[in-house]
């Protein structure tokens, strides 16, 4: 009888990386208590966003112990992507600048 031996990562390792998970979210919650506003408010809540979910990623998704080309074959496209929707909110806002300009 032969039996299946795979890698295990200890329970605690998910523990802690759950309170650091509740602890970001805390933080979270705080910037919007503590009425931060415009710019700061924003970037707070995205770095925090993308702290907890590169966690989730790295960690509850076991990216953490994949081989480096898997990561880049799953991270890279989300990761274009994004690049050309900033391309594409940047023209948006030159169009519609160039708009005001122009056609009043």
């Amino acid at each position: 009888m032969t039996s299946a031996t795979g890698q295990q990562h200890p329970i605690s390792l998910y523990l802690k990386i759950w309170g650091l998970l509740f602890v970001l979210s805390t933080f979270s919650y705080l910037v919007d208590y503590f009425n931060f506003h415009s710019y700061l408010r924003w970037t707070l809540i995205l770095v925090l966003m993308l702290m907890k979910a590169g966690l989730i990623v790295a960690f509850f998704m076991h990216m953490a112990w994949e081989r480096l080309a898997l990561v880049i074959a799953i991270l890279l496209p989300p990761m274009c992507l994004l690049v050309l929707v900033g391309m594409m909110a940047t023209e948006a806002d030159y169009t519609f600048l160039t708009r005001l300009l122009f056609f009043r």
